[in-house]
């Protein structure tokens, strides 16, 4: 069954791990129905740390598998809510 979820991303420092993130969301391509990223700015300056919204779409296994790759990345947290469909 598949669920709709929603995952925060938190990105701490985004140089360094952007490339990883960004991997792991071509991956799952097919599976992200939706993708909002939010940073501040300020006066000029942008904000190397951040938070992406991403509307998932796929089974239980498929979820667990994207969480646990976006985790495993060094600077990066993650928080999710699931709804059933």
């Amino acid at each position: 069954m598949k669920n709709r979820m929603i995952i925060g991303v938190k990105v701490a420092e985004f140089a360094k791990s952007s490339n990883q993130v960004q991997e792991i969301f071509k991956d799952n391509g097919c599976s992200i129905r939706t993708r909002i990223g939010l940073h501040d700015v300020n006066e000029g300056v942008c904000d190397p740390k951040g938070i992406i919204l991403i509307e998932f779409i796929g089974d239980a296994v498929e979820q667990k598998e994207f969480v646990a790759a976006l985790t495993a990345v060094k600077g990066v947290i993650v928080k999710t809510m699931t709804f059933d469909e």
